[in-house]
C-alpha cells in the first residue's frame, strides 16, 4: 500500500452544499446548462420491465446536470438492455468504466467526474441491475451478474481492456469484474467501498432484516413497491431546484425488489479469500468521514492489495456527488496512477 498525493486538480465548479449518506444526495444546486438525454423505449424479452419511471407524467422531465453525456440504451444479448452514459475522450485514451453505488445510478453518481476524467480517458458509466434504467429482471440481483454486465458491455462497445472504478457498491462489483474476468481488466480504482460490509453487530442486523424484506418484495405488488419507494425518496430529497428534481427523477427509476436485494447482496460479499490476489495496478480513494464504510475497511482493502495507491478524501459517504470538489482530484490522482502503471506494464510486456 503507497500513501499517494499530488497537485490537485479542479473538478467542474458547481454549488453542492451539505453532505449526503450512501450517495443519496439530499438537497443540491443544479449547475448552468444542461445536456438532454433521451429517453428509452426499448424492451428486451428478458426484462422484467423496461425502467421504472416517475409517477406524475404531467410533472416535465427536468434537465440533466451540465457536462453529463447524453444517456442511451445498449441492448447486452441474453441479458437485458442496460443504460449509458459515454463521453469518447482523447482519441487512444485508456477507458474507465464507472460503477456506481447502491440506490443510485451511473449519472447521479458520476456526474460531478465525468467531465474531468474525460480529458484523459474515455469513460463509460453503467446502470446496474434495479437501479435506474439498469437490467430488469425476474432474477434475483447478484453482484456477479452485474460484473458479467459490465463485461458484455464492453464487448457490445468494442472495449478489450478497461478499468473498472468503483464507488461503494460499485467497488465489490468492480473486484468480481477482476475475479470473473481478469483478462479483460487493466487495472482497479476502488472508492468509498471494502472488502466486506457486515462485521458491526448494527451491519448484521441490517442485512438479517434485508433477507426477510427481499423476500417480502417478491411477494409484494409492484404498484404497492413503486408507492412506497415514492414515499421513501420524497422524504430524502428536496424539490428546491432543478439538479435536485433531475436526482429525484433518476431514483425514481429504481426497481424497489431489486434495491432491497442489492443491499442483501451487498451484506453476503466477501473478497477476504481472494483479493490478495489481484495482480493489476491499483488504487483505493479512501473517504476519511465516511459514516456508511469504516475508514479502517477501506485502509485494510488498499493492504490487501499489493502495490495498491491510497488517495485520501476528507468528506464522507456521499462526497463524490455532495462535495466533487473534495472527491474530484483524488479520484483523478487514482486513475492517473493505475492507467500510467498499466500502460508502463504494458510495454514492458508488448
Amino acid at each position: 500500500m503507497t500513501l499517494a498525493g499530488g497537485p490537485a486538480v479542479e473538478p467542474p465548479a458547481r454549488d453542492a452544499p451539505g453532505a449526503a449518506d450512501a450517495t443519496e444526495p439530499a438537497v443540491l444546486t443544479r449547475p448552468t446548462d444542461a445536456t438532454d438525454t433521451t429517453e428509452d423505449t426499448t424492451e428486451d424479452t428478458t426484462d422484467e420491465t423496461a425502467t421504472t419511471e416517475p409517477t406524475d407524467e404531467s410533472e416535465p422531465e427536468p434537465e440533466p446536470p451540465a457536462g453529463l453525456p447524453p444517456g442511451r440504451a445498449v441492448h447486452l444479448p441474453g441479458r437485458g438492455t442496460t443504460w449509458v452514459h459515454e463521453h469518447a475522450g482523447p482519441p487512444g485514451a485508456p477507458t474507465l468504466v464507472l460503477l456506481h453505488g447502491w440506490t443510485a445510478t451511473g449519472g447521479l453518481n458520476w456526474f460531478s467526474s465525468i467531465p474531468a476524467l474525460a480529458e484523459r480517458h474515455r469513460v463509460i458509466t453503467i446502470d446496474h441491475r434495479g437501479h435506474g434504467r439498469g437490467i430488469r429482471t425476474p432474477e434475483k440481483f447478484r453482484l456477479e451478474d452485474c460484473a458479467d454486465d459490465v463485461v458484455a458491455l464492453a464487448d457490445e462497445l468494442g472495449v478489450e481492456s478497461f478499468v473498472p472504478v468503483g464507488y461503494s457498491m460499485g467497488g465489490p462489483v468492480a473486484q468480481l469484474v477482476w475475479q470473473r474476468h481478469p483478462d479483460r481488466v487493466a487495472g482497479l480504482v476502488l472508492c468509498a467501498t471494502s472488502r466486506t460490509f457486515r462485521g458491526r453487530p448494527i451491519e448484521r442486523a441490517l442485512f438479517s432484516v434485508m433477507a426477510g424484506l427481499s423476500l417480502a418484495a417478491r411477494v409484494t405488488p409492484a404498484g404497492w413497491q413503486s408507492s412506497v419507494g415514492q414515499r421513501v425518496i420524497g422524504r430524502r430529497i428536496d424539490d428546491a431546484n432543478e439538479l435536485a428534481r433531475w436526482a429525484r427523477t433518476e431514483m425514481r427509476r429504481n426497481d424497489p425488489r431489486g434495491i432491497v436485494e442489492a443491499g442483501q447482496a451487498i451484506g453476503a460479499f466477501s473478497s477476504l479469500d481472494w483479493i490478495g490476489g489481484v495482480d493489476v495496478p491499483s488504487a483505493v480513494v479512501v473517504t476519511e468521514l465516511d459514516s456508511v464504510v469504516p475508514t479502517s475497511r477501506q485502509e485494510q482493502l488498499a493492504e490487501a492489495i499489493p502495490g495498491a495507491t491510497v488517495h485520501l478524501v476528507p468528506g464522507d459517504h456521499g462526497v463524490a456527488v455532495m462535495e466533487p470538489a473534495d472527491f474530484v482530484p483524488a479520484l483523478l490522482d487514482a486513475c492517473a496512477s493505475v492507467t500510467t502503471r498499466a500502460d508502463r506494464r504494458g510495454r514492458a510486456a508488448g
